[in-house]
């Protein structure tokens, strides 16, 4: 998918200017391909050029005059051929999930803060989604929105982006509680170290200075002592 196909989409509801555009860019679309402004201008010159969308100019009498973009039929040609062609994987390349994977090796501590303002950033963004798609709904529940809604696409890409940022929201505050509940958990500073899975346990104060030969005399509990030799016994006496 290229920057054009986004623009093109977006372009769908109507006349934009590339401030508006921008502006749809930044509360809907960027949930699934991020754009700077100046991405943007660039690239509606180059659709114009290309004549995928048409501009036209609106002079104002209190403000500039400004220029509104619309999609054309070769435009329309283009998302069709777009569409119809398959659709190739995404990735997440994300470098707090980086962090995470070293976390046993790091300190924790700026780690969970870190993890703490993502769900933070997750949650706004949940509180902006739901009211977009409230904002789509109209007076309309959502179901009866989207079987009978006007334009059901950016809505369901909005659901899209509201369940990736829950998600997200979601993972930070339990890998944030994990990492903090191990850290109050790890042994202080000159505490012994717990011994490796399969070393050998070190030996009992009790019984490491007692010869192997009395350890083995010793009787167990709950048996009675062997009988002593009568001539033992008897050069004893």
């Amino acid at each position: 998918m290229a920057l054009r196909h986004a623009v093109l989409a977006a372009l769908l509801d109507g006349e934009l200017s590339g401030y508006q555009l921008a502006k749809a860019f930044d509360v809907g679309v960027a949930n699934f391909w991020h754009a700077l402004p100046q991405q943007l201008y660039a690239e509606l010159a180059k659709l114009e050029q290309e004549g995928l969308v048409a501009g036209r100019r609106v002079v104002q009498e209190t403000r500039p005059t400004k220029r509104l973009f619309h999609v054309t039929d070769a435009g329309l040609t283009e998302l069709e051929r777009f569409a119809a062609a398959a659709s190739k994987p995404s990735f997440i390349r994300d470098d707090l999930l980086v962090k995470v994977q070293a976390a046993d090796h790091v300190d924790a501590g700026p780690l969970i803060r870190q993890i703490e303002e993502r769900a933070a950033m997750a949650e706004a963004k949940i509180d902006l989604f739901r009211r977009i798609l409230r904002k789509m709904r109209g007076g309309l529940g959502e179901e009866e929105f989207l079987r009978a809604g006007r334009r059901v696409g950016p809505y369901l890409t909005c659901l899209r982006g509201l369940a990736f940022e829950e998600g997200n929201r979601d993972w930070c505050l339990r890998t944030a509680a994990i990492l903090r509940e191990r850290s109050a958990a790890a042994p202080g500073e000159g505490s012994p170290a717990a011994p490796d899975e399969g070393s050998p346990a070190a030996p009992d104060e009790r019984t490491a200075a007692v010869p192997n030969e009395g350890i083995a005399a010793m009787p167990r509990e709950g048996t009675a002592p062997a009988p002593r030799n009568p001539e033992v016994a008897h050069a004893e006496r």
